[in-house]
């Protein structure tokens, strides 16, 4: 995990995750592990008996994409809500960004926390998914102690 700086700001952006490929094979392994088979997401004939052109990822995939570029910069004992809105479907084969920016700083207690707002865009395409985090921020390193000229300390 890498530390987030301790001078974070507000319009701070975590560096993205790398871009993420749809793939069929993605799609089955996470139905496997969620236990979502839903047919839009594993079915072809399904996916288009309901107007959709092919199969589509499962929001909860995107969710997890986000919570993993987040828990990359924050212990998950910081992260304290994470939510997020479906805009649009995902279609399998689609490149994904997913992205966070700093929107907020709060004092909270004797520390500070970050609001993020996040998002899984389709490269080239559209915003799928928008959403929002709230972290718990890392205690600023302590001030340097000064000396004065006689060596006590001020």
């Amino acid at each position: 995990m890498t530390v987030l700086p301790a001078d974070l700001d507000v319009g701070f952006e975590l560096p993205e995750l790398s871009e993420q490929h749809i793939t069929r094979t993605l799609l089955v392994r996470f139905a496997g592990a969620s236990g979502d088979h839903n047919p839009i997401h594993l079915d072809p004939g399904a996916a288009r008996s309901v107007g959709l052109d092919d199969v589509i990822a499962h929001g909860m995939l995107s969710m997890g994409l986000l919570g993993r570029l987040l828990t990359a910069w924050v212990p998950v004992g910081d992260l304290l809500s994470f939510r997020v809105r479906f805009s649009a479907p995902t279609p399998v084969h689609a490149r994904l960004r997913c992205t966070a920016r700093v929107r907020a700083i709060e004092p909270h207690g004797a520390g500070r926390r970050a609001r993020l707002s996040l998002a899984v865009r389709i490269v080239d395409g559209p915003l799928t998914v928008r959403g929002e985090a709230l972290i718990r921020l890392p205690e600023p390193p302590p001030a340097p102690v000064r000396a004065d000229r006689e060596g006590a300390r001020a």
